[in-house]
């Protein structure tokens, strides 16, 4: 086995939630050769769900999302290790989690849960991958609290009230939460490998109406209430 699959083989991800962007992201990193991932969601398969969460299929609606993707994931990957945890993480199970995870994975759907990883990761020092998409855009952001200067999400959102714009009350182009996720699971890989040029310290935007992409720069907030 050469080194780098040795690497992934050995690798451990946490992804959470497993809707439109975690779907690309868990098959992605499974078929990149990721040897253990834990999946993360407290929600059952909807038929709403189907347009856009590709992981799941209609024998599934009604299963927790957790074992629908286990089911797909092994079909895929016979031998990949999978963890389940099919209800939301508090902040103590987060902060034991985090000391044997290698990256964290968040596509989750709402601000509460974003802040949350955040501030796990930034208290264990472990690498987070950020990802949202809604109507036709999506963003993807890389967070490497052991390095001093990355700033955290917090920074780039340092004070936000919950938003109501997720893709079941505003709808989103299917295929936009596979672009995103792809990218998310790329950038996962890069970070397990310490290879190439990660989207640390920056924020990658992509409008699909105009086929936009823009790489804006992301500066650590000193006076950020998480990482400062």
């Amino acid at each position: 086995m050469i080194p780098q699959a040795k690497q992934l083989k050995h690798s451990k991800v946490l992804i959470v939630g497993l809707g439109g962007l975690g779907s690309p992201v868990a098959m992605y990193l499974a078929a990149s050769g990721v040897g253990h991932l834990v999946l993360v969601d407290g929600d059952c398969v909807d038929l709403s769900n189907l347009q856009r969460q590709i992981i799941h299929e209609t024998v599934h609606i009604g299963q927790q999302k957790t074992v629908s993707a286990q089911r797909k994931l092994q079909q895929q990957v016979s031998d990949i290790h999978l963890s389940l945890i099919s209800h939301a993480l508090s902040k103590h199970m987060l902060k034991n989690m985090l000391c044997d995870i290698d990256v964290v994975v968040d596509c989750s759907d709402n601000f509460a849960t974003r802040f949350a990883l955040n501030a796990a990761c930034v208290e264990q020092k472990t690498p987070l991958v950020s990802g949202a998409a809604v109507r036709w855009g999506g963003q993807v952001a890389v967070f490497l609290p052991e390095q001093k200067q990355s700033p955290c999400y917090r920074c780039l959102y340092p004070d936000i009230e919950e938003q109501l714009e997720t893709c079941s009350h505003v709808g989103i182009l299917a295929p936009i939460v596979g672009i995103i996720g792809s990218i998310q699971a790329v950038e996962v890989v890069k970070v397990l490998l310490n290879i190439g040029t990660s989207l640390c310290g920056k924020l990658l935007t992509f409008d699909a109406y105009t086929d936009t992409w823009r790489t804006l720069k992301l500066h650590k907030d000193p006076a950020c209430p998480v990482c400062s």
